[in-house]
């Protein structure tokens, strides 16, 4: 089917749906619609090779990431800790509480798609609580035209952006006063700010960094890793080294000592993701890293058979259709995981991670990837996804997703993030060229690496037949949709449109009722072709050409994806997913 017979873009859709009137608090009804729908997936890993420093340190770390997830919360909306103090009272309705637990704030995502409170609170703003509740894009992109030297503090991924009010600037300044190692770590800010408090005017933009505008937590964060080191020093020393790193990163908004220590280092058996890296959250600007902390607890069965997998990044590299190619390391640390807890941006059933993101320290240091294995195979999870796949595709191809499938594509999904351009033709960082669209091109990219990848490896004897197929329906079942995805969410924005790329190039081909076909032949040429594309928007580098691209492949029409999701959500069970962890005592 031709994409021209969308009916309706997805833009527009999401135009309609903003316009329905938001509640306040929500009744008993409409919280038991989302919690009735909300499946509980508990994650206890064994710790019990772990020696007595090293559940020292897990202490330490759990309360560390405590912190982070008052953080994140915080950085979503700006009256989280309110509600939250509010609904964690003896007297608050649990369901409401419940609420906040799974949406990790005072706004919800509604079961057609929406997010709105479900407390009296204002509607989520597109930069959420790091830029100000009223900015808006033509505002910030005005600005910066007339304040070009403004732009590296503005877009910094780790920056808070004010209104140059005398009550910002006070506050700020105020921060610096109590904690005077800010003061010391940021050499300038007070002079700058300063100089702004002199004649204060709300259309100025300014920006702090995040250890400023949240200094209590992030000392306390600091400290506690330090205990965290401390404990874990005698047992396994280069995560001590590690922590110590990140620690001191958090204070001085400067990751690269903790980067650098973390992916080379060797540790024995915990690990953990610390920080904010990843930019999914800000719809304003699409630069905005959220704060984020995982617990993980190796297994070392698994990570030795996984690395004896793995080889000949170089060769996948040179075969993707760009150029030039760049050199990329041949070795990139992979380990597979028990999530022990995660905290802020990372909780919930995520499967695995590549990190960092600088361009420039992975250049020089690599980059890490960590699978977590005990929400990849959990069973329920598998049970759903496998019931979504059978309620879309046509009975004959509905045997082909393995259990093994979406762990291959996983990995090749997350090594694709280290291959292809890390910069514009014309050398400029991704995110900030492309903006709100960069999130969205480099998860589609990464899925269709794999996809490449795993197809070269069939051709080279190393995956066989029934692996591959596994592996194409594992990419299908990845692009389908159950409720139409709003502009802000960049992986499911993506995989609608792969879906709608396929369809039109012949790959996947819907019957009267309508059910899916895979056309295996058409496979290899469609995804390299669909790469190429995203590839040349990466290099271009212009939003515009982005926007554009998105919005000509992200139609919705009810007669086809609509039904399609029907059965999918009819087939699926819940909708939604609780992450309990036995860490917690949960």
């Amino acid at each position: 089917m031709s994409t021209s017979s969308f009916t309706l873009p997805l833009l527009a859709f999401v135009a309609l749906a903003a316009a329905r009137p938001a509640a306040a608090d929500w009744t008993p009804a409409q919280r038991r619609a989302i919690l009735d729908t909300t499946l509980t997936v508990r994650l206890a890993p064994d710790l019990s090779a772990l020696g007595p420093g090293e559940r020292a340190a897990v202490a330490e770390l759990l309360a560390a990431g405590e912190i982070v997830q008052r953080l994140y919360e915080e950085a979503l909306h700006p009256r989280a800790a309110e509600v939250r103090a509010r609904l964690g009272a003896p007297d608050a309705p649990a369901d409401l509480a419940a609420l906040y637990r799974l949406f990790q704030g005072p706004i919800a995502t509604t079961l057609d798609n929406r997010r709105e409170p479900f407390v009296d609170v204002a509607p989520p703003a597109p930069g959420k609580n790091l830029y100000p509740a009223d900015l808006e894009r033509a505002e910030l992109d005005a600005f910066l035209a007339a304040r070009p030297e403004a732009a590296a503090e503005i877009l910094a991924e780790r920056t808070a952006v004010r209104r140059a009010s005398a009550e910002t600037l006070a506050r700020d300044l105020a921060a610096l006063d109590r904690h005077p190692v800010l003061d010391a770590l940021h050499p300038g800010l007070r002079g700058r700010l300063a100089a702004l408090a002199e004649a204060p005017d709300p259309r100025r933009l300014y920006a702090v960094p995040y250890p400023v505008a949240w200094p209590e937590e992030h000392v306390a964060l600091q400290r506690a890793l330090f205990r965290a080191a401390e404990a874990v020093d005698g047992e396994d020393a280069e995560l001590a080294r590690y922590l110590r790193n990140r620690g001191r990163d958090l204070l001085t908004n400067d990751y690269e000592s903790g980067d650098a220590s973390w992916v080379t280092g060797r540790f024995r058996h915990l690990n953990a993701q610390i920080g904010a890296y990843e930019t999914y959250d800000d719809a304003l600007a699409g630069v905005k890293a959220f704060p984020s902390l995982s617990l993980l607890v190796r297994d070392e069965p698994a990570t030795a058979e996984l690395a004896a997998t793995l080889g000949g990044l170089q060769a996948v590299e040179e075969a993707l259709p760009y150029a030039p190619h760049r050199r990329v390391r041949t070795e990139i640390p992979v380990g597979v995981y028990g999530v022990v807890a995660d905290f802020g941006q990372s909780r919930g059933t995520n499967t695995a991670t590549i990190l960092p993101n600088d361009p420039l320290f992975s250049a020089r240091y690599g980059r890490t990837i960590l699978m977590r294995d005990n929400v990849m195979t959990h069973p329920e999870l598998l049970a759903i996804a496998r019931r979504r796949y059978e309620a879309a595709v046509a009975p004959r191809f509905a045997a082909e997703l393995d259990a093994k499938a979406g762990s291959r594509r996983t990995l090749w999904h997350e090594i694709g993030h280290y291959l292809g351009p890390d910069r514009t033709a014309d050398g400029r960082p991704l995110d900030q060229a492309l903006g709100g669209w960069a999130d969205a091109l480099e998860e589609m990219k990464s899925d269709l690496v794999a996809l490449l990848a795993l197809q070269r490896f069939h051709d080279e004897g190393r995956l066989d037949a029934a692996g591959l197929a596994g592996v194409r329906a594992s990419g299908i079942l990845r692009t389908l949709q159950d409720v139409p995805p709003r502009p802000d969410q960049p992986y499911q924005t993506m995989q609608l449109a792969q879906f709608n790329w396929f369809l039109d190039k012949g790959l996947l081909v819907a019957d009267s009722e309508p059910r899916l076909s895979i056309e295996s032949q058409r496979y290899a040429e469609v995804v390299a072709e669909l790469l190429a594309e995203v590839l040349r928007l990466q290099l271009a580098g212009n939003p515009e050409l982005a926007g554009a691209f998105f919005e000509r492949w992200t139609g919705w029409s009810e007669e086809l994806h609509g039904r399609i999701a029907e059965r999918m959500r009819a087939a699926g069970g819940p909708r939604f997913r609780l992450v309990r962890y036995a860490a917690l005592g949960e």
